[in-house]
């Protein structure tokens, strides 16, 4: 397995979408109920505002054989909002890739620290690489409470 991190393009709107779908409802299927599942990545994200969050944010994407297989992005303070890897290459070092290149442009942008927002699914993830968890969030979906974790690891 060759991974490659690549800047995002205009035509990663459609492979990127898959893999958040894919992730969420496959992978934090184990954490969370169907109904939050449903909420959290419903049938009818609409693909325009998907390019638009896309485009709009620093994103890069994990690339296997020329297949997307995850992204995320980081803004100049360090917080990550996104960062999805497809189930079929979990725990195989995309993850770890991903917030590797996180870490790297958080520094060259100045951030003191990286920020998230994990899911249950990945707190352990993200505790894994030295990430605490400043508290427990509740953010509503399409009027579905979720569980969240406010998170946060010091820059050198």
């Amino acid at each position: 397995m060759t991974l490659r991190i690549r800047p995002y393009r205009d035509d990663d709107a459609g492979p990127t979408l898959d893999v958040f779908l894919a992730a969420v409802r496959v992978t934090a299927a184990a954490d969370y109920t169907p109904e939050q599942v449903a909420a959290w990545a419903p049938d009818d994200v609409d693909p325009a505002a998907w390019v638009a969050r896309r485009a709009a944010s620093h994103t890069v994407v994990a690339e296997v054989d020329g297949r997307a297989v995850g992204f995320t992005d980081v803004d100049a303070d360090g917080y990550v909002d996104m960062m999805f890897v497809d189930p079929s290459v979990g725990r195989s070092g995309v993850g770890s890739a991903l917030l590797a290149w996180a870490h790297d442009e958080a520094l060259r942008l100045g951030a003191t620290a990286l920020t998230t927002h994990a899911s249950v699914t990945a707190r352990p993830f993200f505790e894994a690489h030295g990430f605490v968890v400043e508290r427990e969030q509740h953010p509503v979906r399409h009027g579905v409470a979720l569980t969240n974790y406010a998170m946060r690891r010091a820059l050198p």
